[in-house]
């Protein structure tokens, strides 16, 4: 099992850091540093409606039940774990604890604790994804859209994904997979009608309808994994309907491709399978490489062994 260093590298180094009470506004902004009270440990209380929410925020529900039992630890304890924020002009923007933030508000609390750290869009942005990746409460598909967001947005594998958040790089692959599950099953899962276990194996179905007449009957009749395991199992055994189209490479091996090309270039690798129609003929497969600037497009190309001709 991998060992928790994703907080080691993100967000506890931060938080960790004596915050840099020093830095609080110049004296032409003492109006606002009013607003700013040391606190112990080198924490410093800020106004609740001084602080807003990062707009990026790649999480949008919250369980009520879950924030309930945080606004009644808040009421009898106060706020233990400081929010992460950074000065953004005349408030200060999350960077982690929306959970906190929210909680508080509804306790009524005027201040709370927190840590200023001048961090940029992408750093800031990283460190939610990672916060909202290392709590336990999150669904399936919150987790994967995570991991997706931070593979797309930092040009991350999914072995340096699993170093930054602590867990398994196997655990990052299979949640990555259940992004490929038809709408219908992701909203079972994020209303925690299946579970993750349920979601991999009905990614043993051939098709979208298997996957989601096996998940509606799961649902209904409160199958285990085990059961819904076999079903799936039954239902590759059973005898199909030729269909009118298959992909050439299989799911699984795909994915591996995408993995082993991500690493290979550094960046997004879409890899789209070629495909073998009813009647014999072939439907064209694609490969999409990400690059960000002329010095990307120029490392890349040397991968492939090209001129860098006409890049400049």
């Amino acid at each position: 099992m991998a060992s928790k260093h994703g907080l080691g590298r993100g967000l506890s180094a931060l938080i960790n850091e004596k915050p840099a009470v020093a830095d609080l506004p110049a004296p032409a902004e003492a109006d606002f540093a009013k607003a700013e009270t040391p606190g112990t440990s080198g924490m410093t209380m800020v106004p609740l409606d001084k602080i807003r929410p990062n707009p990026k925020q790649p999480r949008r529900r919250f369980a009520p039940e879950a924030l309930e039992d945080m606004v009644r630890s808040i009421q009898t304890h106060g706020v233990l774990q400081p929010l992460l924020l950074r000065r953004m002009g005349d408030h200060y923007e999350l960077v982690a604890g929306e959970r906190r933030w929210r909680a508080s508000r509804q306790a009524g609390l005027e201040n709370v604790p927190a840590i200023l750290k001048d961090v940029s869009d992408r750093d800031a942005l990283e460190l939610t994804l990672i916060e909202n990746l290392q709590r336990e409460d999150l669904n399936p598909v919150e987790e994967a859209e995570g991991y997706h967001s931070l593979a797309e947005q930092f040009a991350l594998s999914h072995e340096e994904i699993a170093l930054r958040v602590g867990k398994a790089r196997a655990t990052v692959t299979n949640s990555l997979r259940l992004l490929a599950l038809p709408e219908e099953i992701k909203q079972m899962l994020t209303d925690c009608r299946l579970s993750s276990g349920h979601a991999k194996a009905l990614l043993g179905a051939a098709i979208d309808e298997e996957k989601c007449f096996l998940a509606r009957r799961t649902v209904a009749e409160g199958w285990s994994v085990r059961v819904l395991e076999k079903a799936v199992e039954r239902l590759s055994r059973a005898p199909r309907k030729p269909r009118a189209m298959r992909d050439d490479i299989p799911a699984a091996h795909l994915q591996d491709l995408s993995d082993k090309l991500h690493r290979h270039f550094g960046t997004s690798v879409r890899l789209v399978p070629s495909r073998t129609l009813a009647n014999g003929k072939k439907a064209k497969g694609l490969i999409e490489i990400d690059f960000y600037s002329n010095e990307d497009l120029t490392r890349i190309l040397d991968l492939l062994g090209l001129s860098e001709s006409g890049v400049e």
